[in-house]
């Protein structure tokens, strides 16, 4: 895997290209197939919003270059994930993308998700877990940033032309799993309020309820820490990141 770390269980890595290449899944026995099915059946009874869809896991992590990634993946379903929770079973990571959503005084938007969604009440960057694609076509950094731009559109109202996202950060985290990390432009903080707003109260009037349940912004790792609940494990390395480099360039800003 490549270097280096910024935390004690969390690789941030950075990279300006990312190629990525579709493997064939691993064979499972028929022992932990059913095993699987056992734990996902129980976490349905536990979280009934909980859906069986279409999702990518990463085989493979490497770096060919020193600033090109070569990701490898494979097409499951969520119920993949659940055989972490199988003994003696072998889970692939979740690729996932968000987006660090600046504001035009240089905070960055994080959020907590709701009690929809597998991880209620954890703070983390707007985004969610990679869809595969169809048959035949391919999944590559501009499918990627198409996803993080839907992301964005879903979760908080904000439309995000796809190429105005930038490849910022790759992480490797929780259970091996792969964060892409985009940053946006800025945009001001009462325009993020009022579309996420907005997105709240449409799924509240249909009875649903939204990914996320509460925004917030943030200047640094302190800020994080006044914030009730669980982060996601990259979270607090990326901000302390984005602020570093945020302070650079003022610096070296004539």
């Amino acid at each position: 895997m490549p270097p280096p770390s910024t935390g004690p269980s969390v690789d941030v890595i950075e990279a300006t290209e990312l190629r990525l290449v579709e493997e064939p899944p691993p064979q499972l026995s028929a022992e932990h197939r059913a095993a699987r099915d056992r734990v996902w059946d129980e976490l349905i009874r536990t979280n009934s919003a909980l859906f069986d869809g279409p999702v990518v896991a990463c085989t493979s992590l490497t770096r060919p270059h020193p600033h090109e990634l070569l990701l490898g993946w494979t097409r499951v379903t969520y119920r993949n994930f659940a055989l972490r929770r199988v003994p003696g079973a072998t889970a692939l990571p979740s690729l996932f993308v968000d987006v660090l959503q600046p504001t035009d005084d240089g905070r960055l938007l994080i959020a907590r998700m709701s009690t929809a969604t597998a991880h209620p009440g954890r703070w983390h960057l707007p985004g969610g877990s990679v869809e595969h694609p169809d048959a035949g076509q391919p999944l590559d950094s501009a499918s990627l940033r198409h996803n993080a731009a839907r992301e964005l559109l879903e979760e908080l109202g904000l439309h995000t032309v796809p190429d105005d996202l930038t490849l910022w950060a790759v992480t490797c985290g929780d259970h091996g799993n792969v964060g892409v990390h985009f940053t946006a432009r800025a945009q001001p903080a009462a325009l993020l309020i009022d579309r996420f707003t907005a997105v709240s109260s449409t799924a509240a009037a249909v009875g649903e309820l939204p990914e996320l349940d509460r925004i917030a912004f943030v200047q640094g790792p302190a800020d994080l820490a006044a914030l009730e609940g669980p982060h996601a494990d990259y979270l607090e390395p990326l901000v302390d990141r984005y602020v570093r480099i945020l302070l650079s360039d003022s610096v070296t800003r004539p």
